[in-house]
């Protein structure tokens, strides 16, 4: 069964011939989630010489990595085999290197950048991967601390919440609590808020 990690890790190892190696891993849903960690992170380190990457996107199935500049297959292939050999998916994970003067070698790459993300990942929380479907809870303002519990007891995440007259929550639930979290939105609030999915959300106006 695939799997996912819970939250954000940060790992650096020893150095290896003076070079720093530093793996980021972070949850991530889709590609544009994994290409803004990876402009933060290289925001967060500008120095470093190198942000190779790799991530897995469970829905739809993506697998993608990169070199950034070291030689071909030296560092995005290694990384993504720690992901691949775990079955993570919805995880992007960037290792950073900063230089220490003395060349690896293609082979100390590998191990290196493989290294890294795997020692990164040995400390990271995974959970269960589960399919998620996107949805729109439309609810008034008085109503904000009923839904969000409402919403926590079936595991439902607020993706955007766009306060205007009333309140609207772009919302990813497990698919198999969909039910449960219209029922649940309408015993919290008698009723008065809505829940719809798929093609009842692209129907509604923005």
């Amino acid at each position: 069964m695939a799997s996912t990690v819970v939250s954000r890790v940060r790992y650096e190892g020893d150095p290896i011939k003076g070079s720093r190696f530093i793996a980021t891993v972070v949850p991530a849903a889709d590609e544009d989630a994994c290409k803004r960690v990876l402009a933060e992170v290289a925001s967060e380190m500008p120095d470093a010489g190198h942000h190779c990457w790799a991530w897995r996107i469970a829905s739809p199935s993506i697998d993608r990595a990169s070199d950034d500049g070291e030689p071909s297959g030296s560092a995005g292939r290694p990384i993504l085999s720690q992901l691949t050999g775990r079955d993570l998916v919805d995880t992007a994970v960037i290792v950073s290197r900063y230089w220490g003067g003395t060349k690896l070698g293609v082979g100390g790459l590998v191990r290196a950048y493989g290294g890294a993300a795997g020692e990164a990942l040995d400390h990271a929380d995974l959970e269960p991967w589960v399919a998620r479907i996107d949805g729109v809870v439309r609810h008034e303002h008085g109503d904000i601390d009923a839904v969000v519990r409402a919403m926590a007891s079936v595991r439902a995440t607020d993706v955007e919440v766009i306060y205007a007259a009333g309140v609207t929550r772009y919302v990813e639930v497990p698919v198999d609590a969909a039910s449960g979290l219209t029922i649940a939105i309408a015993d919290a609030t008698a009723g008065r808020a809505t829940v719809s999915f798929g093609a009842d959300v692209e129907s509604e106006p923005g």
